[in-house]
């Protein structure tokens, strides 16, 4: 199977340490470049890097590179982004089971805990350590909502796009969707698509239904309205939830979903869309390396624009720097792993090492990514021509709605799109579940 190949070297970090006694000096990286030896210690650590992120083996390689050289171990407990992850990994910081670090979501998931004093700000870390994260343009890192510090240190962004299995498109004699196609288009080359005995649309609502979500309601909105959450159904954003809701159950009710979306999983849909049973895909740019990871025939796929509607331009697109390492304070206040958790942090966001994991991604880097073109697969320059063609960019409006407000859309997603739950009530219910957190 193919992988993207960078054109990083293997960046190293040594502990420096000497075994005569005397004063210590701190530095970005985590190291003591003078004071007595510290002995190995042992990280938990839980980031998204894992299933089919196209980045769970550039994790797992940078893991066993970062414990050779150290000598210190790291405890991986990562696994695939969803709802279910979040809901665990808050669920552990409630028990007192937080990791040392943690690969987490910077924004309002993020808040309980700023606010519980259980993650530590880059300007608390700086105080001892003051060249962390300096490699990082500190306004572009994600503050936290609640007091518009800086506590986490972004890898790789995202961009969100459509990708497209051309074969697909081909043997139904319909053409790949451009900068140009419209909305009503789209839904014209869905049924060419549906009738040529094919799933116009790979996508579990069961379990992945954001996509869909966002970019339907941006179609009635705009890059500078998107973003901003509705006070009642009957306002601006409001509305343009119920229509964009209205639009995913109109493209279930035309049959555009695969006939197990309302109950199969994502990588059930994602093997499907890589086989060649469906046309499009919406996802991120992480999916890139994902693909390439389960296809020998990458030329077979490219990304293109989620055609567009009303004052949304197609080219107009989601995308940001959405997560990033924690220090958590539980690892901060323990001696021994403090040192190491801000090695490790340090390691994994890099230059060499941000430009290994981002590629084709949005970073928050003061010198840019380091990528070779001439390196990249088809889909992977596909992608970095949808991020220079884009015509505006927002960031998706779900990371400022906490995840147990989500549930009456997200995880009732199955019956809003089959008629069993009213659209306009189920964007009350989250509206009224954003009104209790205030």
């Amino acid at each position: 199977m193919k992988r993207m190949v960078s054109s990083v070297l293997a960046f190293t970090l040594a502990l420096s340490l000497s075994a005569c006694g005397g004063s210590t000096s701190k530095e970005a990286n985590g190291t003591t470049t003078q004071g007595e030896t510290k002995k190995a210690v042992s990280l938990n650590v839980t980031t998204t890097y894992a299933g089919n992120d196209g980045n769970a083996q550039n994790f797992q390689d940078a893991v066993k590179a970062w414990e050779e050289e150290t000598g210190n171990k790291v405890n991986d407990a990562s696994a695939t982004s969803d709802e279910t992850f979040k809901t665990r990994v808050l669920a552990d910081f409630e028990a007192g089971a937080e990791p040392d670090v943690l690969f987490f979501f910077n924004g309002v998931d993020s808040n309980t805990l700023v606010e519980g004093n259980k993650v530590v700000s880059i300007e608390e870390i700086r105080k001892e350590y003051p060249d962390y994260a300096t490699n990082m343009k500190d306004g572009m890192m994600g503050a936290s909502p609640v007091d518009g510090k800086n506590y986490s240190v972004p890898v790789n962004g995202y961009w969100e796009g459509m990708f497209v299995n051309k074969k697909v498109l081909e043997e139904a004699g319909a053409k790949i969707p451009d900068a140009t196609t419209t909305w009503e288009e789209f839904l014209e080359i869905c049924q060419t698509i549906k009738d040529a005995g094919y799933t116009p649309i790979a996508a579990s609502l069961a379990t992945i239904p954001h996509y869909w979500f966002e970019f339907s309601i941006f179609n009635y909105l705009d890059t500078t309205s998107h973003n901003v959450l509705p006070t009642s159904v009957s306002d601006k954003q409001g509305k343009a939830w119920i229509d964009g809701l209205n639009d995913i159950k109109l493209l279930y009710e035309k049959g555009f979903f695969p006939d197990n979306t309302l109950t199969g999983t994502d990588d059930d849909t994602v093997q499907a869309f890589i086989e060649g049973k469906s046309a499009f895909l919406i996802d991120g740019s992480w999916k890139v390396g994902g693909i390439e990871g389960l296809t020998d025939d990458i030329d077979n796929f490219t990304v293109t624009y989620v055609p567009g509607k009303n004052d949304r331009k197609t080219t107009d697109i989601i995308g940001g720097l959405s997560s990033g390492y924690y220090i958590t304070r539980k690892a901060w206040e323990d001696e021994e792993k403090r040192e190491a958790a801000v090695n490790f942090v340090s390691y994994m966001t890099s230059d060499d090492m941000v430009s290994k994991f981002a590629q084709v991604s949005a970073t928050a880097l003061k010198n840019g990514v380091k990528v070779d073109e001439s390196q990249l697969s088809s889909l992977a320059k596909d992608g970095l021509q949808l991020v220079q063609g884009a015509t505006g960019m927002t960031s998706a409006v779900q990371d400022q709605i906490p995840t147990e407000c989500r549930v009456p859309i997200f995880d009732n997603m199955p019956n809003i799109v089959t008629g069993t739950a009213d659209v306009k009530d189920s964007v009350q219910q989250v509206l009224d579940l954003l009104a209790e957190q205030k």
